[in-house]
């Protein structure tokens, strides 16, 4: 399925004015679990840091609402927050301004290519990146080349175990414009060791409570979604029946330990 174009079309929705926006990012924050996984993560990640000059790399920023909600933690902290698509980037720029975020500069970048000159940041975010880049490696090492000694990385994406709903060897990812459908638990780390990274530590998400919340959550929606425009008329009343049980299911799934998953959360430090 191609998942841009729905990802566009509720995008232009709840950019109508900035109240709009921040309704979109809280209803984002509500619906996707790896929300509730990243936030938690940065949460523990951030004690005693938040009177500090923090630099945080948000490499694939897409609409902002991570750069939104970490420059919410303290204005203290400066975000670079980079993506390869220039609407994106001028709209994330444009809402910004808008809020009086100063904190965060949205610019232009192809992770494969870009690193900065210096090491930099203390922080970097990838949150559904890596799934859509096939020279994996090559953006780590630049991720690498750009944090500071002790620095860290959070990595958000599919598993190898249904990631991008695929469960066998003759399926298609659900969303197509993935280049790979999920990474081993161990690749990954290995991959992220082989940039140059000391340690890594990486954990399943989307375990059987976030598989069932995913699906009455975002697929099933974006199915209707993708059948049908009519079904924005809909879609409220489907949420107020649905999102009880999905937020139960999200709490279980981020604060469970699964032995399996479709998603992995991957950090490692310099």
């Amino acid at each position: 399925m191609q998942y841009d174009p729905i990802k566009r079309v509720l995008g232009e929705a709840f950019n109508k004015t900035p109240f709009l926006r921040k309704l979109f990012y809280n209803l984002l924050d509500l619906l996707l679990l790896r929300t509730w996984h990243i936030h938690k993560e940065l949460r523990a990640w951030a004690k005693g840091k938040r009177q500090q000059p923090i630099r945080i790399l948000d490499a694939g920023s897409g609409f902002g609402q991570y750069s939104y909600y970490l420059s919410g933690m303290s204005d203290k902290w400066r975000i670079l927050a980079v993506d390869v698509k220039d609407e994106q980037i001028a709209d994330c720029h444009n809402f910004f301004q808008k809020i009086g975020r100063n904190n965060v500069n949205f610019r232009k970048e192809d992770l494969v290519t870009y690193r900065e000159p210096q090491e930099t940041f203390d922080l970097v975010l990838s949150v559904d990146v890596m799934e859509h880049i096939l020279e994996d490696v090559e953006v780590f090492k630049n991720f690498y080349a750009s944090m500071k000694p002790g620095g860290m990385v959070l990595i958000s994406t599919p598993s190898d175990q249904g990631g991008s709903d695929v469960h066998g060897g003759e399926e298609s990812s659900f969303i197509e414009e993935h280049v790979r459908d999920g990474y081993n638990i161990q690749e990954i780390q290995d991959k992220l060791k082989s940039a140059g990274f000391s340690r890594t530590q990486a954990h399943y998400s989307y375990g059987t409570p976030g598989k069932i919340s995913w699906r009455l959550s975002m697929k099933y929606p974006i199915l209707m979604l993708g059948a049908s425009k009519l079904f924005f008329i809909i879609l409220p009343f489907y949420y107020l029946l649905v999102y009880p049980f999905c937020l139960l299911l999200n709490w279980l799934d981020t604060n469970g330990n699964h032995p399996t998953g479709t998603g992995l959360i991957v950090k490692a430090w310099k």
